[in-house]
């Protein structure tokens, strides 16, 4: 294998790693262990700050901090109460990198960047993209609604989203393509697309250092085509499992049921029901489509070592 596949990469220097794959910050998965085994394999590692209180994540951040100084990120959602809270531990503790998403970007973007934060935003539309440049986001990572948990409404895939935003931004903004990706292949495409990097949840939310529940894991690799559907739509769209809380959600929506009735059928704590205390029953299995492409719960290294071989053979086929 090349010693540097991704040469003279903008987005490995932007973020000052090695590899341009980040993995996502994934409520009740992207705890300070997966950030920090794939940041030992070259690539970004991100503790997923959606399912935490601001000393849950103090805590995830010093546990990181005590076994490594290599650069990490903190994916940060938007529309929690308590995100002023987490924003001073993000600041307090000197993290470099932060994605942020579901929300304005322009809230907190030039606080951040103001204490030296690099700052990425996630978008699913072309629009979105353009707002977090001209906000002065270092980066966009761009989700086609083939991806698990929280997504765009508008049910843009990743070929069509990717291209349409690169033209939008233009060459000289880095792009990272969300949505789909499991595979080296997968991210040669991306790059095909015009993206500079990816962002990969699934792949990394079934290692042996995620913290979702094994019974998760083991259904996500289960899983097989068309066993995930993008659902509850009139509130939050989010991609899932097909499972007994599923059915309900489908059966109120063809029934036209309110967003008010859907929100009360959700209540709270659904996704850590499902995820973190595998619920496979009753609780909310967020997961993105290429679940049926993921077979095999592996360490994250070997995840990162597989993707990296994959790539380089989809090079190689491309020039038969």
């Amino acid at each position: 294998m090349n010693n540097d596949p991704f040469p003279d990469n903008r987005l490995c220097r932007l973020l000052n790693v090695r590899y341009p794959i980040i993995q996502a910050g994934m409520v009740w998965v992207s705890g300070w262990k997966l950030a920090l085994a794939v940041a030992q394999s070259g690539g970004l590692g991100v503790i997923g700050a959606g399912s935490m209180s601001a000393d849950i994540l103090r805590e995830h951040i010093t546990k990181f901090r005590q076994a490594s100084d290599l650069p990490f990120a903190v994916n940060l959602p938007l529309l929690y109460s308590h995100i002023a809270d987490q924003i001073k531990v993000i600041i307090g503790h000197q993290v470099p990198i932060v994605i942020t998403s579901a929300g304005n970007p322009a809230t907190w973007t030039k606080t951040l960047q103001a204490e030296g934060i690099i700052v990425l935003h996630v978008v699913s539309a072309t629009k979105f993209a353009l707002k977090a440049r001209d906000v002065g986001a270092d980066a966009v990572i761009a989700e086609g609604f083939e991806a698990g948990g929280h997504n765009g409404r508008d049910e843009t895939t990743t070929f069509c989203l990717i291209p349409a935003v690169r033209e939008a931004v233009g060459w000289d903004y880095p792009v990272v393509a969300a949505g789909g990706i499991a595979t080296g292949a997968g991210i040669l495409a991306a790059q095909a697309l015009g993206a500079d990097g990816v962002q990969i949840g699934s792949r990394f939310a079934v290692t042996e250092e995620s913290s979702a529940h094994e019974a998760f894991k083991q259904a996500v690799c289960e899983a097989k085509e068309g066993d995930t559907q993008l659902s509850l739509k009139p509130l939050v769209p989010v991609r899932m499992l097909k499972n007994d809380f599923w059915k309900q959600v489908s059966t109120l929506e063809a029934a036209g049921a309110s967003a008010e009735a859907l929100k009360d059928l959700l209540g709270k704590g659904r996704s850590r029901k499902g995820i973190f205390e595998g619920d496979l029953s009753a609780g909310e299995l967020e997961i993105g489509q290429v679940s049926a492409l993921i077979d095999r719960i592996l360490p994250a290294s070997e995840v990162m070592a597989q993707l990296l071989r994959e790539y380089e053979e989809a090079k190689e086929r491309l020039k038969m």
